[in-house]
C-alpha cells in the first residue's frame, strides 16, 4: 500500500513539474523589431472534430512587437468558405490585435484552409495562417 501511495505522489509531482515548465515557455517575451511587427500566439487553429453547422468562428491573436504602428491592409481566405475579419485601426506598438475567421461548418468532412494577411510588418509583408479540422455529418435518425 505504501508503494502505491509513493508511486501516486511521484506521478503527481512529475506531472506538476512538467506543466510548470511548459507554462514558463509560453510566457516568453517576443523579440522587439524595428518598424511594424506581427507575432501570433499561434499560426494554426485546430477546430478538432466539430458538429455539422456548429459555430465556425475562431480568432488569431497577435501582438505588434515592433516600434511602429502595424497596419493590416488585407486578409484573404483561401476559399469562400473561410471568411476573415480585419482590424480597421492601426495596431500600436506593444498592443494586441485579433484577426477573426469564420469557417462554413455546413461542409462535412476534413478541411485545411488558409488566411493570407497583408500588412506593413517589417520582413513579412504577407503571413499565412491555417485553420483545420473535421466537420461531422448529422447523426442518422432512426
Amino acid at each position: 500500500m505504501k508503494k502505491i501511495i509513493l508511486f501516486v505522489m511521484l506521478a503527481v509531482a512529475g506531472v506538476t513539474a512538467s506543466n510548470a515548465q511548459s507554462a514558463k515557455k509560453g510566457t516568453a517575451k517576443v523579440a522587439k523589431i524595428e518598424g511594424a511587427g506581427m507575432a501570433f500566439e499561434t499560426e494554426t487553429i485546430d477546430y478538432g472534430t466539430i458538429a455539422h453547422n456548429a459555430d465556425g468562428k475562431r480568432e488569431f491573436v497577435f501582438v505588434n512587437n515592433g516600434t511602429k504602428p502595424l497596419i493590416i491592409t488585407n486578409t484573404q481566405g483561401s476559399c469562400g468558405c473561410t471568411v476573415p475579419t480585419t482590424p480597421k485601426e492601426p495596431i500600436a506598438p506593444g498592443a494586441k490585435g485579433i484577426i477573426g475567421v469564420k469557417y462554413a461548418t455546413d461542409r462535412v468532412g476534413a478541411f485545411t484552409k488558409t488566411v493570407t494577411v497583408t500588412s506593413n510588418a517589417e520582413g513579412q509583408p504577407t503571413k499565412v495562417l491555417t485553420i483545420k479540422g473535421t466537420v461531422l455529418p448529422d447523426p442518422v435518425k432512426s
